[in-house]
């Protein structure tokens, strides 16, 4: 995740994305460079606009998982609350409610 970093920190100082300069931008923040990670992105980047890249994940929709899997157990508390009232009987209310 660190070479993405570098990368995306050359591209906004308009400087070539390569190999060296990835590794040197790593060894600048203390990072051990992973060569084989490195390697990879920029073969995967070649070619390839960054900009465009940034703006279409950038608008691409995400979807939080967990909060779908948590949505059902939401609506099963609900239904338990509901039951629950409706197996109240229902009380009088008022003072007569206290003599009979």
């Amino acid at each position: 995740m660190e070479s993405v970093y570098a990368a995306l920190l050359l591209h906004k100082a308009e400087k070539t994305i390569d190999e060296a300069s990835i590794e040197k931008v790593l060894k600048a923040a203390n990072v051990t460079p992973d060569k084989n990670q490195i390697k990879a992105l920029v073969a995967g980047l070649e070619g390839k606009d960054i900009d465009e890249l940034i703006a279409s994940a950038s608008a691409a929709p995400v979807m939080a998982a967990p909060a779908a899997g948590a949505a059902p157990a939401a609506e099963k508390k609900e239904e338990k609350k509901e039951e629950k009232k409706e197996e109240k009987p229902e009380e009088p209310a008022g003072l007569g409610a206290l003599f009979g």
